[in-house]
């Protein structure tokens, strides 16, 4: 037997449930011939039950030895009964996993004296709890998109509300449909919670004073029937000549307004929020700047986003320029759609997860209108309601509110297709893209693509580092 050829199996009991793991010398992953990924396919299994143990307090129990050549299947509470588990078994077996699981999101503009500090307490709770996402500190505050089982997303929830600096936070949850909606957690200090040329960090987010001002989901509403009734007026004399303007704002992407967005509001023409510059220029007339000319201290500006952030960090930067009358929707489309459900809103809600678009009814359920079924990425009935969601290629009416990646690399476009421009240009948004050094293969349903070294490698299977 070779040095570094054998281990030890520890098994750990905390019941209910019987838990795992297994510690090996690590001279056994480095020397040995034996174990590897094909011969062991359970190995990333036992470093990961390992990990988790680790951080909790369990009775240790001695070890049992087993044979160097080959490692049997464990038994976790009679469910898994055998190392060769059917295809069906293992989906049955995720389906039920993946039941309880929610997406939290929550943004809070507040001083942060020692945010690396912060970022060490926040990571000492969520150790051992089975979050992933996107956790972002800095001297501003906090911004956060995670997904997870109700009990642990909800537990990290109430443990930073016991922090006054936390307290009222506005907390928003949604289904996760299908467990976790982002593949790993990030939890790290960040320069700018929001992405913006040039960075944010000198703008007064702090100060309430110069963000808009937040308009609750039915106040929202009230002010979009309110415009609404101005324009179905036959002229401005029947509004009254003391009537203020009033401008509806999209501050988010283009491919965002493509599959939902409230009546009235014009298509962003931005790609990445990081590059707008509505109202931030000087020119007098712009066809895509809906901000250039208007009246700075005599229009009222209602702002919307998917949550509220970037609404409050883009109007800071024009109440600098000198715009006077800002308004936001509290808690962005999301939150409205909660209260109020779809009423003024059309489409799905684009959201930046796994699972890219969400409907109405994924955050009121009873709110089902439109022909809403419930269903995620369905479309509604009425095709006037339909004119926004077409395919980017040939112009098509589509059936399904969802969008896919260039599969060119380099290009990597969120666009609308219809399948068959999918079949035609080989998932690329342009016949240009068709030929990219760097294409990956055309994903079938909603999947999402993998890092390119795994279709690289796939192609070139010799060029693969060993």
């Amino acid at each position: 037997m070779m040095r570094g050829d054998t281990f030890s199996t520890i098994f750990v009991l905390n019941p209910p449930p019987l838990m795992a793991i297994f510690s090996c010398r690590a001279t056994l992953f480095k020397t040995s011939p034996i174990f590897n990924h094909k011969t062991c396919p359970n190995l990333s299994i036992f470093r990961g039950l390992a990990a988790n143990a680790q951080q909790q307090k369990n009775k240790w129990i001695p070890t049992l030895g087993f044979s160097r050549t080959r490692i049997p299947a464990l038994n976790f509470q009679n469910r898994i009964q055998r190392s060769s588990v059917t295809k069906n078994e293992a989906s049955a077996l995720r389906s039920e996993k993946a039941e309880g699981f929610i997406v939290v999101n929550f943004y809070r503009f507040v001083c942060i004296e020692n945010p690396e500090e912060e970022v060490t307490r926040h990571r000492l709770f969520l150790q051992g709890r089975d979050i992933q996402g996107r956790i972002y500190l800095n001297e501003q505050g906090i911004n956060a998109q995670y997904s997870g089982p109700s009990e642990d997303a909800l537990a990290y929830v109430e443990w930073l509300k016991d922090d006054s600096r936390f307290s009222d936070i506005l907390v928003q949850t949604s289904p996760a449909m299908n467990g976790h909606a982002f593949p790993q957690l990030k939890l790290r200090y960040k320069p700018s919670l929001v992405q913006m040329e040039g960075g944010i960090s000198h703008l007064p987010l702090v100060n309430p004073a110069m963000r808009a001002i937040p308009l609750s989901p039915s106040e929202w509403r009230n002010r979009l029937d309110s415009l609404k009734n101005v324009e179905g007026s036959s002229s401005r004399e029947d509004t009254g000549s003391d009537q203020k303007s009033v401008l509806l704002l999209d501050v988010r992407n283009g491919y965002e307004w493509d599959i939902g967005h409230f009546h009235g509001t014009q298509r962003p023409d931005v790609n990445c929020f990081r590059s707008t510059l509505f109202g931030l220029t000087d020119m007098e007339v712009s066809p895509s700047d809906p901000l250039a000319g208007i009246d700075r201290e005599a229009t009222d500006i209602l702002m919307y986003c998917t949550g509220g952030i970037r609404c409050d960090v883009y109007s800071t930067m024009l109440r600098q320029r000198g715009f006077q009358n800002l308004y936001t929707l509290k808690g962005g489309v999301s939150h409205y759609l909660e209260k109020e459900g779809p009423a003024e809103w059309v489409g799905n809600l684009f959201v930046f997860d796994s699972r890219l678009s969400l409907p109405p009814s994924a955050y009121k359920p009873e709110a089902i209108s439109n022909g809403y079924n419930g269903i995620p990425h369905l479309n509604p009935t009425n095709e006037g309601n339909n004119t926004f969601l077409r395919c980017r290629i040939c112009g098509s009416f589509l059936s399904e509110y969802r969008h896919r990646n260039c599969a060119n690399l380099d290009c990597n476009l969120l666009f609308l297709s219809c399948s068959d421009c999918v079949r035609e240009l080989k998932g690329c948004c342009s016949m240009n893209c068709t030929s990219a050094p760097r294409l990956r293969p055309v994903l079938p349903g909603h999947r999402r693509y993998e890092k390119w070294h795994v279709y690289r490698d796939a192609q070139c299977p010799h060029s693969a580092k060993v």
